[in-house]
């Protein structure tokens, strides 16, 4: 089940990647192509390399073989310091900082427009916020802003781990719009998550399990090759498929 793109179409392409951790590798050849402008969902249970793979992509995680090309460039090359942003689990903001304060100071590291610190903040829905320290927020509101520093300076790829974990319904339904309105303006996306019904929300899937490629489909895809209606029943139905292989 493999969604094909035009030629020179994709923002990252993963060749026979091979990375081991602490002696137990993590891929063994692993190949993944990721297309330009569109939101790509990495999607799969905790441990299955999610992270790992991000990390490769934005030139932070150590390889043993196999290429990782980004934006034509290989990962983590200076070129893409300003083209290229992550957005970790874990909040990478300061505590003792305001809102605002932490964006100017990200802002100033990167040479965003002077204009960009009042634009994320809206954008994450943080304007009310903006003058509060970072440490006085609730966590989703802390996750919103190293989202916003993230978006400074208006990347071409953005990848973001896990960035809706513990936020209510309602916020994520807010990001998810906010991710399709930043794939349209031309960026492309990268969001991982373990919550199947995000799936819905991507143009592209890759379904993971235990450091293996499942499926590179869509949404529609999905369900219409496994008959499922559910995306949890449609990821279930796919990894009894592949254990049966």
């Amino acid at each position: 089940m493999v969604a094909t793109e035009p030629s020179g179409g994709d923002a990252v392409v993963v060749r026979d990647l091979r990375v081991r951790r602490g002696g137990t590798a993590v891929f063994e050849g692993l190949e993944v192509a990721i297309p330009r402008g569109r939101i790509t969902g990495l999607l799969g249970p905790s441990g299955c390399g999610k992270t790992t793979l991000m990390r490769a992509i934005v030139g932070v995680q150590k390889i043993d073989g196999g290429s990782v090309t980004v934006l034509g460039e290989p990962a983590g090359s200076a070129a893409l310091r300003r083209r290229v942003a992550y957005d970790t689990q874990a909040a990478s903001v300061y505590g003792d900082l305001t809102v605002r304060q932490n964006l100017a100071y990200f802002a100033r590291l990167i040479g965003a427009p002077r204009g960009d610190v009042d634009r994320v903040i809206d954008q994450v829905g943080l304007r009310p916020q903006a003058g509060q320290t970072v440490a006085s927020l609730s966590g989703g509101q802390e996750n919103r802003v190293s989202l916003a520093v993230a978006m400074l300076g208006s990347p071409e790829l953005i990848v973001l781990d896990e960035p809706t974990v513990g936020l209510d319904p309602v916020l994520r339904a807010e990001l998810w719009a906010l991710f399709r309105s930043l794939a349209a303006g031309g960026a492309t996306l990268l969001v991982s998550s373990h919550v199947m019904d995000e799936a819905i929300r991507c143009d592209r899937l890759l379904l993971m399990r235990a450091g293996r490629l499942v499926a590179d489909t869509t949404p529609a895809a999905l369900l219409a090759d496994t008959g499922e209606s559910d995306p949890d029943a449609a990821f279930l139905a796919l990894i009894e498929r592949d254990a049966a292989a």
